[in-house]
């Protein structure tokens, strides 16, 4: 039987055979970049290169457009749907394989799988995406139709955030800065540990944070190793739960102050203040041996306090965890503005097209930090990469809108 010759591969209109072989010829020949050159390298589309490539596919992506609706059968295949859909299951398989694999900075192996946005692979489907995306757009565009204003937003959001976020990338700019108490700073330093001033600068006026409550344990005097050591013991201090049994001993929270100070030489009172550290007062019973006092775990300003229980054992308590660290800033821009703000973890600071982020403080010292030390981030195609996500977010209202809309209309001709 002889077959069709318009159903032979790469004879009639592309379909899926031919995208799914095109779109694994574009990983191939990534593949083979990758092993031959390395990781793609995105420093070299700083600016002004980055917005040059963006006007060439978009110029390209128009010039597609138009063809398409000319009935062109290349520049249809481009935005046609099994271009596309070959596309995205090719970004899924090396979204998978960045997902099983631990993620770094730079790749340290031949084929890249360790650093995937910089894989030539993951580049190229990127920009192939992009291209069949653009094409699509502009070829609904030229027929425009106001009911379809969904479909617009959705497609070309997504198509803006691609862009935006993946030229722009180039431009990012991240840096650590450490920032005294009461002192303003502007320099960090760079890549190549030079010195740096930025045109931004923090002053922090107050550095503060709090803890949770710290944990009872049981150690070895000589070794300090927290018993028993196969499976140790720990007494949370907590109001609902104040008794536990450690390595043995009955072990209960008589009283627990969470900003504690010194007072005398074995009690503690309540002071709220930077140099406070918590404190509980503990009663150990073990048959007729009963031992009672207070236990602070210390820090620069106050000695650390343990409850001996005999020659070899005490009761001590840990080194309490962080609850929140906020640092009170005032932010100065080079182009004259000023934005004070509380900036603490999740809760950054943007200003122009800087975002300062919280990163750490002097770890030993705690409450008593001197310096916070902040993430800035500079990007400058930030408002673009917000404006698409905010196209789609519109979009699928719409879609969803117009989809209830037309299911009710089959409603009423029913």
């Amino acid at each position: 039987m002889i077959k069709n010759k318009d159903n032979r591969l790469w004879q009639s209109e592309w379909r899926y055979r031919e995208s799914i072989l095109i779109v694994s010829g574009i990983l191939i020949v990534g593949l083979a970049l990758q092993m031959l050159y390395g990781s793609f390298d995105f420093y070299l589309l700083t600016w002004p290169i980055n917005i040059y490539i963006a006007l060439f596919l978009t110029a390209l992506s128009i010039i597609f457009g138009v063809l398409a609706r000319r009935k062109n059968s290349f520049s249809r295949w481009i935005s046609g749907v099994p271009f596309s859909v070959s596309l995205i299951m090719a970004l899924l398989f090396l979204t998978i394989i960045m997902g099983f694999t631990p993620q770094m900075v730079e790749s340290n192996s031949l084929l890249g799988f360790d650093a995937m946005t910089s894989n030539w692979m993951f580049v190229l489907i990127y920009t192939f995406t992009i291209l069949s995306l653009g094409t699509l757009n502009v070829r609904r565009l030229i027929s425009f139709n106001y009911k379809d204003y969904a479909f617009y937003l959705n497609h070309v959001g997504l198509w803006l955030f691609l862009l935006a976020s993946g030229l722009g990338y180039a431009d990012m700019e991240r840096y650590i800065m450490h920032v005294r108490e009461g002192e303003t700073e502007w320099r960090v330093y760079d890549y190549n540990e030079n010195i740096k001033e930025l045109p931004i600068a923090i002053h922090l006026k107050d550095f503060d944070m709090d803890v949770y409550p710290p944990k009872l344990v049981v150690i070895d005097r000589q070794s300090g190793e927290v018993q028993p050591q196969d499976n140790p013991h720990i007494l949370q201090l907590d109001h609902d739960n104040p008794r536990a049994l450690l390595n043995g001993w009955e072990v209960e929270t008589l009283e627990y102050i969470h900003q504690a100070v010194r007072s005398s030489d074995s009690t503690y009172r309540e002071v709220p203040m930077p140099g406070a550290t918590p404190a509980a007062r503990v009663r150990a019973k073990k048959d007729e041996l009963i031992y009672e006092g207070w236990i602070c775990g210390g820090n620069q300003a106050q000695v650390y306090m343990t409850l001996p229980l005999d020659e070899q054992y005490s009761i001590v308590m840990t080194t309490a965890d962080p609850r929140t660290f906020v640092s009170e800033v005032e932010v100065y821009s080079e182009k004259g503005d000023t934005k004070a703000a509380d900036i603490e973890v999740n809760k950054p600071l943007r200003l122009d097209n800087w975002t300062i982020y919280q990163y750490g403080y002097d770890n030993q010292a705690g409450r008593l930090s001197s310096y916070s030390s902040f993430e800035l981030v500079y990007d400058a195609w930030l408002w673009p990469v917000y404006i698409g996500i905010i196209m789609m977010m519109l979009g699928s209202v719409g879609m969803i809108w117009t989809g209830r809309m037309r299911k009710e209309d089959s409603d009423d001709l029913e």
